[in-house]
């Protein structure tokens, strides 16, 4: 799609659309599922359809509380995520769920699908699961988890958690979209601690130990080990430092402390103002990003690198030209 074709708020609608949009507005749930279906798809007359939608809906959303949750492996983040959930549903919020799931290498679908494992959550009305796929897209998000956030804030949800793949140092890009990044950890760690990457821990504003009842004294310990690890990092915001709690999803233990801790973050940087700044800049890098992603697209789509470029891939495998070289070449043809 040319990126001039785009459209802007006001452009005409077609019917359906304007069908699609109003459900949103309404909460119905299966215009919601069609809307993140058609801003997911890949092909140019969606993404220019999307592109209306999302414009029409942009002054219903933004007033959702972002948690973004990550975790290594087994760290039972669905199973916690059910749990707040259920909380947070009986205390009268509205809950929505992006869990990215790893792709499939061969069908390019989600392969664990978090529905299966969050039964309670899902017979719900008030909350909206949405497994998506995360088709080969760094930072652990899919690729259109922003666009999903907003249609979900539209729809009336006041709560969007976004459950990512796993945990490494590619995953922090879910902190580039949310307002709060909790790191999921077991009580188990030990000396793995030492091993986590850097990165993604000075981004944490809150550290989890799940499963805490399982081994009481090895929680105890792991928490201080948090405790000191954070204590040497810079934190994100001079106005808030990470706290390290410890619950267990499978009790239903700990799960309104989380939350008390989440509502004092947000109380926190709203009354220093770094709530709506940090928002603003976040807006900014996903424009940004749209750029990149787009003249990608176009460089790609170039007749003459589309020409070129077998032969200068081939030339490279070979050795027979430096990669700067081909990437200059290949650079060049967008010049005429």
């Amino acid at each position: 799609m040319n990126l001039s074709e785009a459209p802007v708020t006001g452009s005409l609608l077609s019917s359906a659309d304007q069908t699609l949009i109003d459900g949103v507005l309404a909460g119905q749930r299966r215009a919601l599922a069609k809307a993140i279906t058609l801003v997911e798809s890949t092909r140019a007359d969606h993404q220019q359809r999307a592109q209306g939608v999302l414009n029409h809906l942009l002054p219903h959303t933004g007033r959702a509380m972002r948690v973004g949750i990550s975790g290594v492996p087994g760290a039972g983040k669905s199973t916690f995520i059910e749990a707040l959930g259920t909380w947070l549903i009986d205390r009268g919020h509205r809950l929505a769920v992006l869990a990215v799931d790893p792709s499939s290498s061969v069908s390019g679908g989600s392969i664990l699908g978090d529905k299966t494992r969050m039964e309670t959550l899902c017979q719900r009305e008030e909350a909206f699961i949405r497994p998506s796929p995360s088709a080969g897209s760094l930072g652990g998000v899919a690729e259109k988890t922003r666009e999903a956030m907003l249609l979900c804030e539209a729809a009336g949800f006041d709560v969007i958690i976004v459950e990512t793949v796993g945990v490494g140092q590619s995953e922090t890009t879910v902190a580039g979209m949310v307002d709060m990044f909790c790191l999921l950890q077991l009580p188990n760690a030990g000396d793995d601690l030492q091993a986590i990457k850097k990165g993604i821990v000075e981004i944490a504003d809150l550290v989890v130990i799940n499963k805490a009842d399982i081994d009481p004294r090895a929680t105890a310990v792991v928490r201080a080990q948090w405790k000191n690890a954070l204590h040497m990092l810079r934190p994100a915001s001079p106005n808030w430092a990470p706290p390290v709690l410890t619950v267990s999803a499978l009790q239903k233990q700990g799960v309104g402390e989380f939350w008390q801790a989440v509502e004092k973050y947000r109380d926190t940087l709203t009354t220093t103002g770094e709530f709506a700044e940090k928002r603003r800049h976040q807006s900014l890098a996903w424009m940004w990003q749209l750029i990149d992603s787009g003249l990608r697209l176009h460089f790609r789509h170039h007749p003459r690198v589309r020409q070129n470029l077998p032969a200068l891939s081939q030339a490279v495998e070979l050795g027979t030209t430096t990669p700067a070289a081909a990437a200059y070449a290949l650079l060049d043809y967008l010049k005429h």
